[in-house]
Parts: C-alpha cells; structure tokens; sequence
C-alpha cells in the first residue's frame, strides 16, 4: 500500500504542477474543476478500499490537495477546513468514508452480494436507537483487521441517522449521505 500511495501521490503532483502552469488564472471558476478532473481522480483512485494504514500515507495524499487549493485566488487567508467548506467539497478522509458507505449501501442493497455472500453481520436488537439498521462489529485479537473495509465502515454505518440509511434509491442515498457527512465538518 505504501508503494500505491506514493504512485498516486507523484501522478497527482504532476498533474497539478501541469494544471498550475497551464491556467494563468487563479480564480475559482477554473481552479476547481481542473483539480477536480485532472488531481482528484490520483488522490481518490480506490482510496475507499486501501484502507491507508499509515498515517503519513494519508498526510502525503492530503497535502497535495492542501496545496492544489491553495492555489485559488482570493481563499489564501483560510484554514484548509475552510477552504474546501468554501468549495463545497471534502477532506480525502471523508471521500474515502464517503465511498466506503456508498460501497456498502451497494452491497447491503443486493447490487454486489451473492446468496452465499455475507461480509457484514447485522446486529439483532429491537432496541436501537438511530437507524434501525445497524451492523455489528466483529471483535479480533489482531489490530490490523481494524483497517479492513468491513470493519472501518461498520463502526460510521451505526452512526447514519435513519433517513440516510433507509434511503430508496443509490442517488437518494447519496444526496442524503453528503448531507450528513457536511453536518460532521
């Protein structure tokens, strides 16, 4: 995983250093949607099921967004926080739990899981609180199988108001699943 990271780490830095020199302009209108469709898609590609162990993994993929960011004119003075609040977009951190629950909204909803197929266990209780929905969390005696997509996305499952996790449709569920992950900033 390391090896992946820092190959995505260097495509995402090539593209914005050539994204940087192309556009002489710095406002947000060109900045935004050429990071988004020429350093974003490095920084993203399966990030959702790495599951990045290392933390200076993470910070290496993060600060090159930092840095893609800061070149937009006029958002200099913000925190990184507030910059992305500013565009309406998210950390690495909450793209990768985003994609990660979208991926398990898939599998839970039958487009991916076979008859057979269980990675997720569903916790038996008519007391819950929040989403009726709920997932259980495995226990292990090894710390590495926390890292693991089924774990990581359980323990952020539980936590999805109701409406989010009852949603109908994929589209439904993402629009509600933004929402929700926009109250958590």
């Amino acid at each position: 995983m390391i090896q992946e990271c820092a190959l995505a780490a260097q495509k995402a830095t090539t593209s914005r250093a050539a994204s940087e020199l192309a556009s002489p302009s710095r406002s947000r209108e060109v900045i935004v949607p050429l990071c988004s469709a020429l350093v974003r898609p490095h920084l993203e590609y399966c990030i959702q099921f790495w599951g990045l162990q290392h933390k200076k993994d993470m910070e290496l993929l993060e600060r090159i967004q930092r840095r893609a960011m800061k070149m937009i004119r006029g958002l200099e003075h913000l925190s990184y926080e507030d910059r992305l609040r500013g565009l309406g977009l998210f950390s690495l951190e909450k793209r990768r739990l985003q994609g990660g629950l979208i991926a398990a909204f898939q599998y839970l909803s039958g487009t991916y899981r076979k008859d057979e197929e269980e990675i997720f266990i569903r916790k038996c209780s008519d007391r819950t609180r929040g989403n009726g929905f709920k997932l259980k969390v495995r226990k292990f005696r090894l710390d590495i199988r926390q890292k693991f997509f089924t774990e990581r996305v359980v323990r952020h499952w539980t936590r999805l108001p109701r409406e989010v996790v009852n949603a109908p449709s994929l589209e439904v569920f993402k629009g509600r699943l933004d929402g929700a992950l926009g109250n958590l900033v």
